[in-house]
């Protein structure tokens, strides 16, 4: 059973009886596994014949590896050294020796009676409060080269996302074909990056069971198209914690295809920003949207910020310049939700007769809640419009700062439900209240929404929040955070390919429609920066 792909996807199955995983083997390739890893750790079989029974079915080319998960005893080392000899004896495409439980003589001989199996020497580098540097891997890789295996494999315990770099540079030196891995959320990037330092394996999770640091195996090929990756791709990305509720990488990696741009774009689980742009510093990242909670320290990151992004003292935004690798920081944040609240309002104007060419929201009482970068930004935008912006933040701190600096009002974050000095007012939720996983919870109470006439909430995962259903549910406009995203990210779309917009795709006249299966954004020929999203997966 051959493999047909220079790159190849692959997943782990881990299931404790043959039924589990020729259901797993099916359900991988339906979401297109090239291979699977057989886990045969946890595998329970009165009998040799029912493991010789799976691997001779296997619907799929096949790994099998075991790796004991308590110590090891004479009678687990005996039926390791079993197995292992079975796999070979069957012609399994790859068979995994772990370095730690069995010797390099064991190698040897399955390397001498082998006919046309590939043997992976393999070992788990931990963590254990040191970070991996190059030197402590090029070790490993010189230990597991000794084993004269055909292929070596390692997979890195990493505590932060800066801790991968030396696994790139691993697999851009090693002699042998080398199959790398960082464990966890932070080594996520070692399986969507990898291809371009020249990783020929990449690891996927199965739909339902996710596995932290491994990207869905349907992502691998329908969003990131890891199998175009190579070494002039650029890097894009999310600098964000949490990332995983970001949309980004469902809107900006189609676009790329879409405009033929070499760049992709990835989610970053990010502890310390600064430490970040010094590891990942050359050239080729090129590019990264910022969120959670970096907006505000990432603008001491820039070597140069973008007036308006200056003045508001966040950036959602940053540029690296090729011709001095300088980063640039902006705000696409601002302008996309001002516009987004001002379309909606207009749109009620429209229903009402009451149209005019003056902003709607000037002369507004214009009540924020959050006072981060996201927050940064919308009080500016608001009062620049003419707003009368006043601002709620739990930390009541922070909402004077940054009341002092737009210009306007600070109230307590437990007078949030009780103030009321008018009708018809707007309000926006830039705090993370209602993100998944805690989409329960809403800033406000539901009877306090009945002096709003628009609510807007920059949490667009789930789509529809709580307070915005409950904004809908007494009457009031609703704008969700997912016309201020996508907004944004067509601004972050222009600045990361340097002007190329969407609408080259087609003429003018015809509307812009990208549908990756996830997501599908049409910008409407008629107006010039309005995009509207049709479809948004599973909400």
């Amino acid at each position: 059973m051959g493999l047909k792909h220079d790159l190849v996807v692959y997943t782990r199955l881990e299931c404790e009886s043959c039924e589990g995983m020729a259901a797993s083997m099916h359900k991988a390739k339906e979401e297109g596994a090239d291979l699977v890893e057989l886990c045969i750790d946890d595998f329970t079989f009165s009998d040799i014949s029912q493991l010789e029974l799976l691997l001779k079915q296997r619907s799929l080319p096949a790994i099998v590896s075991l790796r004991p998960k308590s110590a090891i005893n004479s009678d687990w080392n005996k039926t390791c050294i079993q197995v292992l000899k079975l796999a070979v004896e069957l012609d399994v495409e790859f068979v995994e020796v772990d370095t730690e439980v069995v010797s390099h003589q064991v190698v040897a001989e399955l390397m001498s009676s082998r006919s046309n199996s590939k043997i992976i020497a393999s070992t788990y580098v931990i963590n254990a409060g040191n970070p991996p540097t190059k030197d402590t891997l090029c070790n490993s890789i010189i230990n597991l080269q000794s084993t004269g295996a055909d292929i070596i494999k390692l997979v890195i315990d990493v505590a932060y996302i800066t801790d991968v770099a030396p696994v790139f540079h691993m697999l851009t030196h090693s002699q042998l074909p080398l199959i790398a891995r960082a464990a966890g959320d932070r080594g996520l990037i070692s399986q969507l990056l990898g291809p371009k330092y020249g990783a020929f394996f990449v690891c996927g999770s199965l739909a339902g069971k996710s596995t932290p640091g491994l990207p869905p195996l349907t992502s691998i090929k329908q969003v990131y198209k890891l199998q175009y990756v190579n070494p002039d791709t650029r890097v894009f990305g999310v600098i964000s914690n949490p990332v995983g509720h970001s949309k980004g990488p469902l809107l900006h990696n189609p676009a790329f295809r879409h405009t033929g741009y070499n760049g992709i774009y990835v989610p970053l689980l990010v502890d310390n920003v600064k430490e970040f742009f010094r590891v990942f510093s050359c050239n080729d990242y090129a590019g990264f949207s910022v969120g959670i909670p970096h907006k505000e320290a990432a603008v001491r990151c820039c070597d140069e910020v973008d007036p308006l992004a200056k003045s508001i003292g966040a950036v959602n935004t940053i540029i690296r310049r090729p011709s001095d690798g300088k980063l640039i920081g902006y705000n696409t944040d601002c302008e996309a939700c001002v516009t987004a609240i001002e379309d909606a309002l207009r749109e009620r104007q429209k229903t009402n007769g009451r149209a005019s060419n003056v902003s709607p929201i000037a002369g507004k009482l214009f009540v924020l809640v959050g006072a981060g970068g996201a927050g940064r930004a919308i009080a500016f935008g608001a009062k620049s419009r003419g707003a009368r912006v006043v601002i709620f933040n739990r930390k009541y701190e922070r909402a004077k700062a940054l009341a002092a600096a737009v210009s306007c009002e600070a109230l307590p974050y437990e007078h949030l439900n009780d103030f009321c000095p008018e009708k018809g007012m707007i309000l926006a939720n830039a705090s993370a209240v209602g993100m998944q996983p805690k989409s329960d919870q809403t800033p406000i109470s539901k009877e306090a929404l009945r002096s709003y006439e628009l609510v807007f909430d920059a949490v667009y995962t789930p789509r529809n929040t709580r307070l915005l259903q409950e904004a809908t549910e007494v009457g009031a406009t609703v704008v969700s955070g997912v016309e201020m995203f996508v907004r944004q990210a067509l601004g972050q779309f222009k600045l990361f390919t340097n002007g190329l917009g969407l609408r080259t795709l087609y003429p003018p006249q015809t509307p812009l429609c990208a549908c990756t299966g996830y997501v599908v954004v049409v910008v409407e020929p008629s107006v010039s920066f309005a995009p509207f999203i049709l479809g948004w997966g599973q909400q």
